[in-house]
């Protein structure tokens, strides 16, 4: 089974179609159902006990755990000096936060069962952003989360890839500023990044893709 956060919306949603379609158990952790998943664990990413709660449930499933794929995230467009507290909880809690603590509370059913993890970025984490200090250092921080979990499980058979995609069409940015974007010609679809983070979970094991930076290019 493939366990999904934000498995609901965007490329998470796109993810769970591929798997579903491949026959594969389908496992998603959001606030929302999803229309592809087998099973929905029901969680609040910026909530620590619901958190451990999801980890427990995902522990008791007797499947093997193929793989976690940490999509779950949000977006922040704030100037320095506008800064608010709760944003910026909001977007640490959900975007890095979720990720260490869901890892750690199954790090056993992990290690025993060779789960692979993957931990989406973000080009954003790769370069500063004006108006987007907040989002651009929880995505420099889901990096620096996966390079060290690459540490941790070097010499396991655990493949840990931190994705990191450029803009591609999704409603975070209408979430984040109540603006809806209406030209997506130019953005990537997220169907096709699914497709290409299912080929690097399909490789052979012993080969580890440790991380991608798909950026947007321009099309006449």
């Amino acid at each position: 089974m493939i366990v999904i956060t934000g498995a609901s919306d965007g490329l998470g949603l796109q993810l769970a179609k591929l798997y579903k379609e491949a026959g594969d158990k389908v496992v998603n952790v959001s606030r929302t159902k999803s229309e592809f998943a087998d099973f929905d664990v029901l969680c609040d990413l910026k909530n620590v006990s619901e958190i451990k709660l999801a980890a427990k449930k995902i522990s008791e499933m007797d499947e093997n755990l193929d793989a976690i794929v940490n999509c779950a995230g949000v977006m922040s467009i704030q100037k320095l000096g506008e800064i608010d507290d709760d944003v910026l909880d909001s977007v640490l809690s959900v975007n890095i936060k979720s990720q260490i603590l869901l890892i750690s509370e199954l790090i056993e059913k992990i290690k025993r069962d060779k789960s692979d993890i993957v931990n989406v970025a973000s080009t954003v984490g790769t370069k500063g952003y004006a108006d987007q200090a907040v989002y651009g250092a929880s995505k420099w921080a889901v990096r620096g989360f996966s390079a060290n979990l690459q540490t941790e499980f070097k010499d396991l058979p655990n493949r840990v890839i931190s994705f990191c995609p450029g803009g591609f069409e999704s409603k975070i940015f209408e979430k984040a500023t109540g603006e809806k974007l209406q030209d997506f010609s130019q953005w990537m679809k997220p169907e096709n990044l699914a497709k290409f983070m299912k080929q690097i979970l399909d490789l052979p094991k012993n080969m580890e893709v440790s991380e991608v930076i798909i950026n947007r290019k321009a099309t006449v």
